[in-house]
């Protein structure tokens, strides 16, 4: 049985991998992120849903019930210290417990395989297979807005995100027109809680979708290494390279 909104105990459990390796880098790396923004510090990875198969739901008590042995993650650092720290002989054979103290399973890292990068162009066409989050700070309130496909400020959001990504990591500005997103028609809206059973419970809402991006090949690769979206670090963000006619 493993908690439905696991995403937070994954990331919980990179950062202590990355601890193993160099404690100060993971250290740094969860306290502030790269970057040289006091506002909006970024963190340098993202992770895919587990693939478990077909487990099933306990809606009513937010689990999955996971029959698989085998189960597999795909993660990804922009940054090639962090890579290099976390696959070096901490990969391989790591147990490790994921889930909160009532429900979890015991894991045991039997494989390692780096996958190649896709060949990036200018314009590519994604799917998401975690949340987009896109949030707006409405004035007067403390609560930020999540915004979906089609709201007032999601595309201006959605740009300036990116482009402040990429800068904050690499030291570089974008223009931010040179970057163009075009997201699908049809979406689904995702909400996650985070740090669950803390103090600092908080919940998320953003969204699913697939789209079109336009940018210099430099941002691709960003986004495909450290996520597309707020909070990457948690697994928001993960897209895939979506294959259309003619590829």
């Amino acid at each position: 049985m493993l908690p439905m909104e696991y995403m937070y105990y994954i990331s919980a459990w990179i950062y202590k991998v990355i601890g193993k390796a160099d404690k100060e880098f993971a250290q740094f790396l969860h306290d502030k992120g790269y970057g040289a923004s006091d506002t909006k510090l970024y963190k340098l990875f993202c992770f895919s849903p587990l693939n478990f198969g077909k487990p099933k739901l306990w809606k009513e008590k937010k689990l999955f019930e996971i029959k698989n042995h085998e189960i597999s993650l795909q993660l990804a650092f922009d940054v090639q210290e962090a890579a290099s720290h976390f696959i070096q002989g901490l990969f391989l054979e790591q147990e490790f417990y994921l889930g909160d103290k009532f429900n979890g399973i015991d894991f045991k890292v039997t494989k390692v395989e780096a996958l190649p990068e896709p060949e990036f162009t200018e314009t590519m066409h994604y799917r998401l297979k975690t949340p987009w989050i896109v949030s707006y700070k409405v004035e007067g309130s403390n609560v930020p807005k999540y915004l979906k496909p089609g709201d007032d400020h999601f595309y201006e959001q959605s740009v300036r995100h990116i482009a402040e990504k990429y800068k904050n990591i690499r030291g570089e500005e974008i223009p931010a027109n040179e970057i163009d997103f075009k997201p699908g028609e049809d979406y689904k809206r995702a909400g996650y809680v985070i740090k669950p059973n803390t103090p600092e419970q908080t919940r998320v809402v953003g969204n699913l979708f697939d789209f079109e991006l336009t940018a210099p090949v430099k941002t691709h690769r960003m986004i495909w290494n450290a996520g597309v979206s707020e909070k990457s670090s948690i697994g928001f963000g993960w897209c895939e390279k979506k294959e259309i006619d003619g590829d």
